[in-house]
């Protein structure tokens, strides 16, 4: 049985224990360019993105974060690599939480003036584990496995502890889904502090959002994960989708729609595909948790209405409507999205 996690604020956002999951992405655009980073970071809330995360690469960007951070209406991470100037210089800019190994940025006393910057901020440290970038004398001990992601999770954890520091979250990702699912497995056995969940380098849109849906699904279902990003080489919009998707799977994400369609057979005399799309998209604005069948025949149709909150079974030339269960009304085709969706509407709204 697997801890709860313990919650910590990335801004204003709660990430651990009963906190919904939320859904992160990180910026494409070169930080440095303000105007660019921001209409991304635009068009990702507009998706539906919770937190979102930029690279940090030199101290132009972390100079510039603080005008990204006044713009974003959501959290903003720094992602700093070695550097500790940049995390301070970030942490002086506003951001909600550091993405920094405390382990790779140097001496004790380069940490120690890290924790010093975030405790005074109120801002937490994610540490990022990558089965790419693991410690010599680890891979030389573990290799390549899990059991080395989670000794150097405990590594840098270590770091931070010894000071008194305990808002942390972590990340132990790699590009191959079955060791990010066991390293994970075996963090949240002996740890409480909340994971960012992913695949890292997933790969393109295709078959990174398959691993991406494998890994990430197979932890939400363990209970395991508190934040997660979706990394595909492509947009971010992309990815927050993916995420948000992956959630509505697993009724995971609160008041939103749940959509339920038939793939069609031989039997199907209804033009399902044409009519499933648009009230899909239809409904996707709606704040509540309200489940939504398009079937297309009588076999599973009448199963799937009955456990719906509205549904449609097709047949041909018409669709039968139903409220919980219960036959409403049939209507034409040509009647069909005018009539359901102003039903759906009317009581939802």
């Amino acid at each position: 049985m697997y801890k709860k996690s313990k919650v910590i604020y990335v801004g204003k956002i709660p990430v651990g224990g009963d906190s919904p999951i939320t859904v992160q992405t990180m910026t494409k655009t070169d930080t440095r360019d303000i105007d660019a980073t921001c209409e991304q970071i635009k068009d990702i809330v507009g998706a539906g993105c919770d937190i979102v995360r930029c690279a940090i690469p030199d101290m132009d960007a972390a100079e510039k974060i603080k005008e990204i951070v006044k713009f974003s209406p959501i959290p903003v991470i720094a992602d700093i690599h070695f550097d500790y100037k940049l995390a301070l210089k970030c942490a002086d800019n506003g951001v909600g939480c550091l993405r920094i190994n405390p382990g790779n940025i140097g001496s004790k006393q380069r940490i120690k003036e890290v924790v010093s910057a975030c405790k005074h901020h109120g801002i937490p440290i994610r540490i990022g584990v990558n089965s790419g970038s693991l410690e010599k004398d680890l891979l030389e001990k573990y290799g390549n496995t899990p059991e080395a992601m989670v000794e150097s999770a405990k590594r840098h954890i270590g770091f931070l502890e010894e000071l008194g520091f305990y808002e942390i979250k972590v990340s132990l990702k790699s590009s191959d889904v079955k060791k990010t699912v066991e390293a994970c497995r075996m963090f949240a056995e002996e740890f409480d502090y909340p994971q960012h969940i992913g695949v890292t380098e997933a790969g393109t849109e295709n078959i990174g959002t398959v691993k991406s849906i494998i890994g990430i699904g197979s932890l939400l279902l363990d209970g395991i994960g508190d934040t997660l990003r979706v990394s595909l080489t492509d947009s971010p919009v992309k990815e927050v989708v993916v995420g948000r998707n992956i959630l509505k799977a697993l009724n995971l994400l609160p008041d939103t729609p749940k959509f339920v369609s038939c793939p069609t057979c031989g039997r199907i005399q209804f033009d399902i595909k044409r009519f499933a799309p648009i009230i899909e998209k239809e409904i996707e604005g709606l704040k509540k948790p309200i489940t939504v069948a398009v079937m297309g025949c009588a076999v599973n149709g009448p199963g799937e209405a009955r456990e719906a909150d509205y549904a449609i079974c097709g047949g041909r030339g018409y669709a039968a409507i139903y409220k919980k269960g219960k036959l409403i009304k049939k209507v034409k085709e040509n009647e069909l999205i005018r009539e359901f969706l102003n039903l759906i509407r009317s009581e939802n709204e």
